[in-house]
C-alpha cells in the first residue's frame, strides 16, 4: 500500500472494512461481496483514467482496471471489471481467487 493509500485509508473511518464474514456463496465458485454504498470504496484513479481515457479502444475486456479499491481484510485491492456486450462484473482477487462485487 503506497503512502498515500495509508492516509486515504486511515481517513476514511466510515469506510468498511470487509472480510470472510461478508461473503455470501464463500464456499462457491462464485463468491459474492454486498457493497451497498460507494462509501466503502476508495477512489483511486490511475493517470491514464484521470485524463479521460480508456483501457481498450471498445471499452470491452476481461479485465479492465477499476478506479476504486475495496478494504479487505485490512488490506486495500484493486477492482477490475469483466463487460463483454451490455453485460459486466466487477471483482477483485485475494490469493488467486476472484471475489465477485454485487
Amino acid at each position: 500500500m503506497s503512502r498515500v493509500e495509508k492516509q486515504t485509508f486511515k481517513q476514511n473511518k466510515k469506510m468498511k472494512n470487509f472480510s470472510s464474514k461478508d461473503l455470501i456463496n464463500p464456499a462457491s465458485r462464485f463468491p459474492t461481496l454486498f457493497v451497498d454504498s460507494l462509501k466503502d470504496l476508495v477512489s483511486s484513479q490511475l493517470p491514464w483514467q484521470k485524463a479521460g481515457l480508456q483501457q481498450t479502444t471498445s471499452g470491452y475486456g476481461a479485465k479492465l482496471t477499476n478506479s476504486y479499491k475495496v478494504s479487505y481484510e485490512e488490506k486495500l485491492y484493486r477492482i477490475y471489471t469483466t463487460c463483454y456486450s451490455n453485460s459486466g462484473s466487477s471483482w477483485f482477487t485475494v490469493k488467486g481467487q476472484k471475489i465477485y462485487i454485487s
